[in-house]
């Protein structure tokens, strides 16, 4: 493909990615899908069939009524408030699910004191999850038909709270993990016995990664379900790139705060070599050399800087600790959004996102091919433009944005429906 031909693909992906309405989710952008949920859509990507409601199962549906589904949410992203002023909808993107046939609402942050505040992240530090956040919204998430959740902190107290209700129909629960795979053998037993009561309680286990869903029959016995994360591309839009042009020294850039974040082999990297310009922006405390300085380590706040920071690099490294859980997702899409060339640590199931072909992986915890890995790239303009264009093209081919991601929860929902009544008719029959 020509890089005008490139352009010109990229430009109506862009187009279409803003193009949505109640019943259609990203029509004619073509969709390559790991799931076995293709069935509800048709070749252009709209609904075979928007209406998911009916008479359907653990806490039944009236026929042509939308299904409610309520999304808990962790406290501080409560929609109605987290930036209102720019009408972004919710965090991660859900809102987009919203149809005639689908009506959602969300977790509310009640406000608090400091007291209340202290005593409800001292409960959730020490239980795992937030308690007095799911309790203060147990009305909407009891009322509802299913029940998104988006990791373990907040599905083990929603859980709780079905455990707890009387009575045979319950809403349905898709339970999103995260990180808790990767910590469950450092949990002493009884946590990890009272962890293994709630999750009975999940109609469906869903990850982000191949492999944190083998870790969940691997430790817990039950199969999940594989949802790719998005990016927004209203946040960062998809930008074309014609030609990669390096500067020199070339800028190599990297940022998250997350724990799994490996900085010390950034700074091996990069620091004291003059063939690179780097910026490191976290939270973290990063360990470096006072004579590093061809590498500035500063937080950036806010999308106006993280866009910024972007737009400098002509690399975007993404250094990671072992784990199972996609750590450094967010950036890397953003990074291909963005048109960059991206360097990431082949760990935690990243390829299942990107083929090496479009994103240049890297050894755990190896400084030196980190370092020449990036450098091969600034040797080879033209070969990197090709991996740039290929990243972005499987971001679209897979619908890695925001859209997306909602898209999946509204087949899994659909699918957690059908199954649903169908169980219920088969225990009616039971009873004859």
């Amino acid at each position: 493909m020509s890089a005008a031909e490139h352009a010109a693909q990229m430009q109506r992906v862009v187009w279409v990615t803003h193009r949505s309405n109640a019943n259609v989710l990203l029509q004619g952008v073509p969709s390559v899908s790991v799931h076995r949920y293709d069935a509800s859509f048709g070749a252009s990507g709209a609904w075979e069939s928007a209406d998911i409601g009916g008479d359907m199962g653990a806490k039944s549906t009236v026929a042509n009524e939308s299904t409610n589904v309520h999304v808990h949410l962790y406290y501080g992203v409560d929609p109605s408030i987290y930036r209102k002023d720019e009408n972004v909808g919710c965090l991660y993107g859900y809102h987009h699910a919203e149809s005639e046939s689908m009506t959602l609402s969300y977790s509310h942050d009640h406000p608090e004191g400091r007291a209340l505040r202290t005593i409800r992240r001292g409960l959730k530090a020490l239980l795992g999850c937030d308690l007095v956040h799911t309790f203060r919204n147990r009305a909407a998430l009891l009322e509802a038909d299913v029940i998104w959740t988006h990791t373990e902190r907040e599905y083990l107290s929603a859980a709780l709270l079905l455990m707890l209700k009387r009575g045979p129909r319950k809403p349905l629960l898709l339970a999103q993990s995260v990180w808790l795979l990767d910590i469950w053998e450092s949990l002493g037993v009884l946590k990890r016995v009272i962890f293994k009561r709630l999750l009975s309680q999940a109609s469906l286990l869903t990850t982000l990664t191949h492999d944190n869903a083998a870790l969940t029959k691997k430790f817990w016995n039950r199969e999940a379900t594989v949802v790719l994360y998005g990016v927004s591309t209203d946040d960062f839009p998809l930008q074309p790139v014609s030609e990669w042009r390096p500067h020199e020294p070339l800028r190599v850039a990297a940022i998250g705060n997350d724990r799994d974040r490996d900085w010390q082999t950034f700074m091996a990297a990069f620091e004291n070599d003059p063939r690179f310009n780097a910026r490191l922006a976290t939270q973290r405390k990063v360990t470096r050399s006072d004579r590093a300085d061809n590498v500035v380590v500063a937080p950036v706040s806010g999308l106006a800087q993280q866009r910024a920071l972007y737009e400098w690099a002509d690399v975007i490294v993404v250094p990671l600790h072992p784990n199972h859980h996609a750590s450094g997702i967010t950036v890397l899409l953003e990074a291909v959004t963005a048109g960059k060339a991206v360097v990431a640590t082949g760990i935690g199931g990243l390829s299942d996102y990107f083929s090496d072909d479009a994103v240049s992986y890297v050894p755990v915890h190896d400084a030196q091919s980190l370092r020449e890995t990036v450098a091969a790239l600034g040797a080879d303009p033209e070969g990197t433009t090709k991996r740039i264009r290929r990243s972005q093209q499987e971001l679209v081919s897979k619908d890695l944005t925001t859209r997306g991601f909602a898209r999946q929860h509204v087949m899994l929902t659909h699918q957690m429906l059908r199954r649903a009544q169908s169980n219920e008719r088969a225990e009616s029959l039971a009873r004859v």
